[in-house]
């Protein structure tokens, strides 16, 4: 059972405004984006032509190689952050009128479905996303019908619907999961627009008042809202902290740090969870080239976009069956044309056997389904990622649902990039290829992040080096590099505290690996319900890799720091020096998931948040 004291020690918390615009930052940006690149390149020539270490052939070209595909990373990143746009909260539509041309019922007020998608999670949950949606307000009259998705088919979560006077569904099978799921509802609903929740989504009062705006451009077809978890820890502030830790020194040193670098909460974020960076920088920059993908709860939809390119899909498949088995058939009968009956018996069984699916059957349907819409050309379909949080949910309790959802974004993601490759997917324009390119890029950056992690050990261990020399020259054309993309990424993030998110991304490799193996493979990546209560146990052995790395870099820094003082190995002073550093910054990256696999829920009663 959930505990309803649980959600009333949250029920205070607002969520953060949107990161604001400013048009002088973002061309400060800019500019030192395209000297970080110019710099980059700079060295990335540098590093191929000059700087391999021919006694170490095999170490030096695997960095190199590691550097050249996380500088293409960076390259496909700055694209993506390039530019963007002032908030603009669009006048909510009055009228069916306002959002579909020339519809004989123009006059009709708005419809919305909202839907809540469950399968095993606590009724309890659920009833508390329900009692919120039924506040959310409009200006003008509108029919709003919340139903509840119930793939568990249990009698108590039918109870808890009636209560709430919302509308219950169910099905017979669990067919196409979470998108199965949306397809039977979509069959027995008719609202103009849809609203997806999680079980665990608590839409606010504005949530329509504000998105259905964009709608009266009628080629919206859907508006993404920012994720945000209410449940995180509350953090400590640093000076808080090392005052408790090392008094009134302690205290004012870290008012100093603060000043440099902004306000620093200590234990606020456990599982890098805060989701803003993703939202706020990532996918409101997408909006420049219609690019912002669905991510599923907080959506809202329009039914006519979804169903028109379910069809289109679903035509397509239709037509190309119908061709596979024309081409079967003919080359068995040795007959250069089918006749017409026959043909017309072909398309109806191919029709009877594809299933019309409004989103796709993935374990990723949703940015699957944006792919889809995005590149039908022919209608032009709009997305638009909204700046402002309008909804609630739970974050991450522990490792293992932080691990369990982490790897199913990671393996969806890589299934479609082999299986439906939106890099050469017809309809999309140049910049959205650019966009979902750097998204599904990044999922591979694992294959180099472990060379980056284990190269410090094995300079320390052995002295051989990746570089001819770890020389003046060799600092010459690293320094800037480093300097320049720091600066570039703090300016261009401007709001968001970026290191986090940058050792969480290194320390992924592991499950990054993990689902790449799997896809590689040809395994089936598993519809896991993300478990929305804390799971009991020791998660120590999630992070094997992460403490494997931790050890053997001190490891080896124990050995290079001896091998130098006896001085008769190939180390050298500003090797030793600069692997130390290089492995204590990837010590780090790996402390903080290490900590998040023995992290306990604090005690809230009587905290306050600073």
């Amino acid at each position: 059972m959930i505990e309803d004291d649980y959600f009333l020690k949250f029920e205070h918390r607002k969520p953060p405004p949107p990161l604001p615009y400013n048009p002088w930052r973002e061309a400060v940006w800019q500019f030192l984006a395209v000297v970080s690149l110019v710099v980059g390149l700079w060295y990335i020539s540098w590093r191929w032509s000059v700087s391999l270490n021919p006694d170490a052939m095999w170490f030096a070209i695997a960095l190199a190689l590691s550097e050249t595909c996380a500088f293409i990373g960076m390259c496909l990143f700055v694209f993506n952050l390039w530019k963007d746009d002032p908030i603009e909260i669009l006048d909510p539509p009055m009228v069916l009128g306002d959002v579909v041309k020339d519809h004989p019922e123009a006059a009709r007020k708005l419809s919305v479905d909202v839907m809540f998608a469950t399968y095993n999670e606590e009724p309890e949950l659920v009833r508390l996303g329900l009692q919120d949606a039924k506040k959310m307000a409009y200006p003008h009259p509108i029919d709003i019908r919340i139903h509840v998705l119930d793939d568990g088919r249990r009698d108590a979560m039918r109870i808890v619907t009636q209560e709430e006077g919302a509308n219950y569904i169910s099905r017979t099978t669990n067919e196409g999961f979470k998108a199965g799921n949306l397809r039977n509802a979509m069959e027995q609903t008719h609202g103009d627009f849809l609203v997806i929740c999680d079980a665990d989504t608590r839409p606010f009062p504005t949530l329509l008042k504000h998105t259905l705006g964009y709608f009266r451009d009628p080629k919206m077809a859907w508006v993404q809202t920012p994720q945000w978890f209410y449940d995180l820890p509350a953090g400590e502030r640093l000076p808080k902290r090392w005052k408790r830790k090392y008094g009134q020194r302690g205290r004012k040193i870290g008012h100093v740090i603060e000043r440099v670098f902004g306000p620093i909460h200590l234990g606020r974020d456990p599982f890098v969870s805060d989701p803003k960076m993703f939202y706020d920088v990532i996918q409101r920059r997408r909006n420049r080239v219609n690019a912002s993908f669905c991510c599923g709860a907080g959506s809202i939809h329009r039914r006519e976009a979804v169903m028109e390119a379910a069809l289109r899909s679903f035509g397509q498949k239709v037509e190309r069956r119908s061709w596979d088995v024309e081409e079967v058939v003919t080359v068995s009968s040795k007959e250069r044309d089918l006749a017409p009956e026959l043909m017309e018996a072909i398309k109806t069984e191919a029709a009877a056997t594809e299933a019309l699916t409004p989103y796709k059957f993935h374990v990723s349907e949703d940015i699957y389904t944006s792919i889809v819409l995005h590149s039908d050309r022919e209608r032009g379909w709009k997305s638009k990622m909204h700046p402002i949080v309008e909804s609630k949910m739970l974050s991450p309790q522990d490792l293992l649902t932080w691990t369990v959802q982490r790897f199913k974004y990671a393996g969806g993601s890589l299934d479609i990039l082999v299986n439906d490759n939106p890099i050469f997917r017809k309809g999309l324009t140049l910049g959205q290829r650019l966009t979902y390119g750097c998204t599904f890029y990044s999922y591979l950056a694992p294959l180099w992040n472990v060379i980056f992690l284990v190269a410090p050990a094995i300079y320390l261990f052995t002295g051989l080096s990746p570089v001819s020399a770890y020389s003046a020259e060799f600092f010459f054309h690293l320094i800037p590099f480093l300097v320049t993309l720091e600066l570039a990424m703090m300016v261009g993030t401007w709001g968001i505290a970026g290191y986090a998110s940058k050792a969480s991304y290194l320390s992924f490799f592991p499950l990054g690996l993990k689902a790449i193996y799997a896809v590689a493979r040809g395994e089936s990546i598993s519809f896991k319900v993300t478990p929305k209560v804390r799971q009991s146990g020791n998660f120590l052995a999630l992070v094997r890799p992460q403490i494997a790395i931790v050890v053997l870099t001190v490891l080896g820094a124990i050995w290079g720091i001896g091998a130098l003082a006896i001085g008769s190995t190939d180390h050298s002073v500003s090797g030793v020096v600069a692997n130390l550093l290089w492995g204590l910054n990837n010590c780090l990256a790996m402390g903080g998931m290490i900590a998040a696999a023995q992290w306990q829920p604090p005690e809230l009663k009587g905290t306050v948040e600073t």
